[in-house]
């Protein structure tokens, strides 16, 4: 649970000054369009999880893991630095952006749930190593 809670913390404080990042360069969720920058924040997961989970089968699982333990761990990583992430939308959503554009963030957040559950399999697909073999 250490790796994970590490990976979810990194994960979800990058997250956190992504947002405020992208307000200090003028990008706010306030518009029904994307910005074309604001496609590279499914970067943060992505290398988060990479690494969360390399580090997760070299150290705890000595090198061997199957899918369902890639996953289990991945929505993990993924529940810690969401929580985080949803912290730093709130706070984001009170003080700066001054609570006016809720629906178009909240549908930025769901639509970062969609990217962070498809990046987990993903990611399991990638580090598992481990068959499950029926006999």
């Amino acid at each position: 649970m250490k790796n994970a809670l590490l990976s979810g913390i990194i994960i979800g404080v990058l997250s956190g000054i992504w947002m405020f990042a992208m307000h200090s360069l003028g990008v706010t969720p306030s518009t029904d369009k994307v910005a074309p920058v604001e496609y590279f924040s499914f970067l943060i997961p992505a290398i988060g999880l990479y690494f969360g989970i390399r580090s997760y089968r070299a150290q705890d699982c000595k090198g061997k893991m199957g899918f369902l333990e890639a996953l289990i761990q991945s929505f993990k990583i993924l529940i810690v630095g969401g929580i985080i992430a949803v912290f730093g939308a709130i706070l984001y959503i009170s003080y700066i952006s001054a609570g006016n554009n809720i629906r178009d963030f909240s549908g930025r957040i769901f639509g970062a749930l969609l990217v962070g559950v498809l990046l987990a399999f993903g990611v399991s697909l990638l580090f598992h190593n481990k068959s499950n073999k029926v006999d």
